[in-house]
């Protein structure tokens, strides 16, 4: 069922905004953690199992000093031998299987919530271009590598520390004392670090995801830079925000080690100490040896998975940052609602009163523009520059929704289309062409499944088939990322291509011929013509008057204001009547050629 629209302001009756990102936050990323919980448990258990085998060595130690060499008994040393191995192994399998476990929960939480992150990174990028919206997916990296390596391992065995330190204490509370005494001192230790480093390491992660984009930013625009030696002035700011960067996580660092090397040292203090209790306990005929060297064992089993948390706390401060990035990424750019199927459209658009911009500024550039193009109708768009043309081309393919007022498709409002189907019935060729590393045909195709027949009647459509067949590998030529393989004129008559493919009923061009030559603007002259006469319905944006001789109306924008419509001739007359006299004004307040030499001649002469 088709739900109720969202107005575009985020006003109006209903839930707040901040509840609906947040249920849909733990539909996509919570939910799928949660479904993991059944292994978790698992996991547990065989935590709780690996570290109850834990003992075997110590207890082993304990019966061969006490009992196997008091009594010289091969037999049982045989026994006690062969059951300690035979249990080992157990715990080895145990342990194998919980970290084959952990690194499937690593990537199966990959692949589930993968096409969803992706997904909204390429929503993000819509609404804002200029974000460093791709970390996401390192980000997903990050809490799959911490989930499937040892710093999960780490936390997950901690929980059962104080089963060591109770095994101590039955050995002898002295002994369990010096115990608890070193894990309490290595656990300050560990919150210490963590309350330490917390803000280095925030602001570090911050200032590297910004210093990445900046980078990223950068090298797309290296070919300006290196044509007019930009690169030093890059290259400093760049170092300006990495040495930020690197300050941040030197701080992080040096707190970290040196809480490290406190534990370190404290851990092999402690390991000191409880030799020295143990034989004064065994001095004073109180224990036995077996029990002192047992006692120390088990100590350092005890401390092992707190000075491990210590020194994976990096790791996990990064993942929970990193998980948070995500649902933050996930909440602000949640999926549209699923739709019921509309008929294909027969291309009639119609703009009620919209005011429009980019999603995340609140600064109108379309103001109260209200229109009606039936299909089969082209409209040539014209105005200055700023005068709100791209938007409007962004607005009637729906990639941002209006703040007021409806743009609507055969009568329906874009938001009641389900997004992927609305694709199918428009082109749309922006003004910044972007192609797509793959194949010519993989491009017109829009990267579907590659209907031989379709893409060859677009590219002829288009008028780019003959040019297509003269590439080395005609349609199979690979062209390199963003189509680096091809000239500006044919990336934009590939361009062309795919937005013409598979017959869409609306077809919206933003400066089609902004790269090309003339013969590429006959093309699209004749391409335009074909639309016409299949009763397509074409929005044409553009600077140059030839492309006007092939439309129906033209619709004149200023300052994000409708300033005319109207059919074609009268509006072409009009404007370029005032630009005709101007002309004729700048020509007759020039000097003729004759008058000009005799000036400069008569000029000389006086002189």
């Amino acid at each position: 069922m088709v739900g109720p629209r969202t107005p575009a302001s985020g006003t109006g009756p209903g839930r707040p905004t901040e509840q609906v990102l947040t249920d849909t936050t733990q539909s996509q990323l919570d939910r799928a953690m949660r479904a993991f919980r059944g292994v978790f448990v698992a996991v547990f258990a065989m935590s709780f199992f690996i570290n109850l085998l834990m003992f075997v060595a110590p207890l082993h130690m304990l019966q061969v000093y006490d009992r196997v060499l008091a009594s010289r008994s091969e037999p049982t040393l045989i026994a006690l031998t062969g059951l300690a191995v035979g249990l080992l192994a157990v715990m080895g399998l145990l342990e194998a299987l919980r970290s084959r476990l952990l690194v499937r929960i690593g990537a199966k939480l990959h692949a589930e919530t993968g096409a969803t992150v992706f997904a909204a990174v390429f929503r993000r990028s819509v609404i804002a271009p200029n974000g460093a919206h791709a970390q996401a997916l390192r980000d997903l990296d990050s809490v799959r590598e911490f989930m499937s390596g040892q710093g999960l391992t780490a936390f997950i065995d901690a929980p059962w520390v104080p089963l060591f330190l109770a095994a101590v204490f039955l050995l002898h509370p002295v002994l369990g004392l010096v115990a608890t005494a070193g894990a309490l001192v290595i656990f300050t230790l560990a919150i210490i670090n963590a309350l330490w480093s917390r803000e280095p390491l925030k602001g570090a992660n911050v200032a590297s995801i910004q210093s990445n984009e900046y980078v990223t930013t950068s090298v797309r625009n290296a070919e300006s830079m290196a044509a007019m030696g930009m690169l030093p002035g890059i290259q400093r700011r760049w170092s300006e925000r990495h040495r930020k960067v690197l300050a941040m996580q030197s701080q992080a660092a040096d707190r970290s080690g040196t809480i490290m090397a406190m534990s370190k040292s404290i851990r092999l203090m402690l390991q000191v100490l409880m030799l020295a209790a143990g034989a004064f306990l065994v001095i004073e005929q109180v224990t036995s040896p077996g029990t002192m060297i047992a006692a120390s064992i088990l100590m350092g089993r005890a401390l092992a998975p707190v000075e491990q948390s210590v020194g994976q706390w990096r790791n996990l401060t990064n993942a929970r940052a990193a998980y948070g990035r995500l649902k933050e990424l996930l909440a602000a750019s949640a999926p549209p609602e699923a739709r019921m199927d509309l008929p294909d459209p027969a291309g009639h658009l119609s703009l009620e009163r919209v005011i429009a911009g980019p999603p995340l500024s609140r600064t109108p550039v379309l103001q109260g523009v209200t229109l009606d193009l039936p299909p089969g109708q082209i409209l040539g768009v014209i105005g200055p520059s700023a005068a709100g043309k791209s938007t409007l081309a962004r607005v009637l393919v729906g990639v941002w929704p209006p703040y007021q007022g409806a743009m609507r498709l055969d009568g329906a409002e874009l938001s009641q289309w389900d997004t992927i189907a609305l694709g199918r019935h428009l082109g749309y060729l922006p003004q910044d062409v972007e192609l797509f590393e793959g194949s010519v045909a993989e491009n017109i195709a829009r990267f579907g499944e590659v209907l031989p027949e379709a893409v060859v009647r677009a590219a002829q459509h288009a008028g780019v088939h003959e040019m297509i067949l003269a590439l080395p590998d005609g349609y199979d030529t690979q062209i390199g990322v963003g189509g680096a393989v091809l000239s500006g004129g044919q990336r934009q008559r590939v361009a062309l291509a795919r937005a013409m493919y598979g017959d869409p009923r609306v077809i919206v061009l933003d400066e089609p011929n902004a790269n090309l030559d003339t013969e590429g603007e006959q093309a699209l002259m004749g391409a335009l013509q074909g639309l016409k006469g299949q009763g397509r319905t074409v929005v044409v944006i553009t600077h140059r008057p030839m492309l006007l001789n092939a439309v129906d109306t033209i619709l004149v924008l200023k300052k994000g204001m409708v300033d005319s419509i109207g059919p074609a001739k009268e509006i072409l007359a009009r404007v370029m009547q005032p630009r005709a006299v101007a002309d004729a004004g700048s020509a007759r307040s020039l000097p003729r050629a004759g008058e000009a030499g005799g000036t400069a001649s008569g000029g000389r002469q006086q002189g």
